[in-house]
């Protein structure tokens, strides 16, 4: 049996599809049309209009990348449901953001993470974070993104590489370059709902066909249910875990650009918290609509050689004519969502703080947009590269190469930022030392363990999950270090004056204590085998 989709399609399919592209195009139009008619608006923030359910799709369809469906039913296919760590343990971070983060990104009334960052320690650790954050969308977003895509796109038309790359890169760079972030977030809700809608009718028949809900119980190991593996499991131990993932997720949720963009957009503070705690919720879905599709493939498909096919498979298997366009659909929806809102990210850090401070300081409203419209131009250019380039890197899956990656990307912005906001005595110098020699390090480390002596064939390393979390705990003992031997460079941090932060409102307290209980609710389900 194929995976190659076109082979199934009917005329309903296409249909589907082109109807689907028209409506997109109509959303962005008229999103740009709101642009021409109120020349002052940011293509950046929104203009600062986001409600809760906006930024919580929108946070959500940003994170919820091709990579995700394909990786995460791959996952549950060979292992079962240990990966939904990856996204119900999130919710602590989430929390963080809500509550220790965004209320000062959004005090300090900045629209750059970098532009935080300069505010307290200067102008020299702001174009180090502007390099930085510039160079992590271009290759943790982007290029790694676009890769995911274009590895779909191969696997239902069966096109080369480079053909299905391009074509992704101007679809998406589309909605970026006309609407700026307010398109992107009407785009975002709208395919977000069709991703639910579609892959939750998926599980459902394929639960119907195993025979229920109680059989698919019992059709697969017992382990398959553990959300918590023992110390002694190769690839997912408990403590790697507990440990590796929270430098990714601080860096990820709390730090990332293209995360925090859509908070920085909000309203005001409380829409911005409730927006977090929406995705949170949303990441629940994450067992029924990705990594379910994974486990009920492999009750049906026990014998699949490749289990990144799993989706696909079940796809191809279950779904009636004139339902396989709407995959097709959903997959490109993922995939826009997650380009489109790094390709605006990596407009706004360097309109604002590359181009807008260091070169041209009096730039009017018009350059500025005409800055951020060829800076999405030139971001599609390298991510084709880049996504070729991983092309031929083989080996670990799909999913592994993301969260390896991210793990060496992260630990140099997670100790910046946790030492920013919890440590009044954090210097300039050390910040400056963790970003810019931090991060050679760190990255150094990742380049070694992924290329020069891969983990493969060289047994020495750890889980990379916790080669992450010992980056980190080095460079915080240097980070603090740094910042107790330089007496002069306490004097020096500018202590940024929020006024009295806002406390969280009733609903806001109301809604996390709820989160909270369910999610440990379903950890204490999910462990008693």
């Amino acid at each position: 049996m194929g995976n190659n989709l076109l082979g199934h399609l009917t005329t309903w399919d296409h249909a589907i599809v082109v109807a689907y592209v028209v409506i997109l195009v109509i959303i962005g139009f008229r999103a740009s049309a709101s642009q021409r008619e109120t020349p002052d608006e940011s293509i950046f923030l929104a203009n600062k209009s986001l409600g809760w359910a906006s930024i919580g799709f929108n946070m959500w369809g940003t994170n919820v990348g091709p990579s995700m469906l394909l990786a995460f039913a791959s996952i549950g296919y060979s292992t079962g449901i240990v990966a939904v760590n990856f996204e119900w343990y999130a919710f602590v971070f989430l929390f963080l953001l809500a509550v220790v983060f965004a209320p000062r990104y959004l005090a300090a009334n900045v629209s750059t993470m970098p532009g935080f960052m300069g505010r307290q320690y200067g102008d020299s650790t702001q174009n180090i974070l502007a390099w930085y954050a510039l160079i992590k969308i271009l290759i943790s977003w982007l290029s790694l993104g676009l890769f995911a895509g274009g590895f779909l796109v191969r696997q239902i038309l069966g096109i080369p590489m480079w053909q299905s790359v391009i074509v992704l890169v101007l679809f998406a760079g589309f909605f970026a370059f006309v609407g700026g972030l307010k398109a992107i977030a009407k785009v975002n809700v709208f395919q977000m709902i069709l991703l639910i809608a579609v892959s939750l009718t998926l599980t459902v028949i394929g639960v119907l066909k195993v025979g229920g809900l109680s059989k698919v119980y019992h059709s697969v190991p017992g382990n398959y249910w553990n959300l918590l593996h023992p110390d002694s499991d190769p690839k997912y131990p408990w403590y790697a875990i507990l440990l590796g993932y929270p430098v990714s997720a601080v860096a990820f949720f709390c730090t990332d650009q293209a995360m925090v963009q859509s908070v920085l957009g909000a309203r005001n503070l409380e829409q911005g918290q409730l927006g977090v705690n929406f995705i949170g919720w949303l990441k629940i879905l994450s067992l029924p609509l990705f990594i379910g599709t994974g486990i009920l493939c492999y009750i049906l498909f026990p014998n699949l050689k490749d289990p990144s096919e799993a989706y696909m498979t079940m796809v191809t298997s279950l779904f009636p004519a004139g339902m396989k366009g709407l995959v097709i659909v959903v997959l490109i929806a993922v995939l826009v969502g997650t380009i489109s809102s790094s390709l605006n990210s990596l407009s706004t850090v360097f309109t604002m703080d590359v181009y807008a401070r260091n070169i041209n300081p009096n730039a009017s409203n018009p350059q500025i947009k005409a800055v951020g419209r060829l800076t999405i131009l030139v971001g599609c250019g390298f991510a084709v590269l880049v996504a070729l380039a991983i092309d031929s890197v083989k080996g670990l899956n799909l999913f592994d190469i993301f969260q390896a990656v991210l793990g060496f990307i992260a630990p140099p912005l997670a100790v910046v930022f946790l030492l920013s906001v919890f440590w009044k005595r954090t210097t300039q110098r050390a910040v400056n030392g963790i970003l810019s020699l931090g991060s050679a390090f760190s990255l150094g480390v990742g380049v070694v363990y992924l290329w020069v002596l891969p983990s493969a064939k060289y047994s020495f390393w750890p889980h990379y999950l916790m080669l992450s979390f010992l980056i980190f705990a080095v460079l915080f003992i240097a980070a603090v270090m740094l910042s107790l031997t330089d007496p002069a460079g306490q004097a020096r941090r500018q202590a940024v004056d929020y006024g009295v932060l806002a406390q969280p409102t009733r609903r806001v307290r109301l809604l996390w204590a709820a989160l909270a209980a369910v999610m440990v609710g379903l950890y204490v389900v999910f462990n008693g085998h």
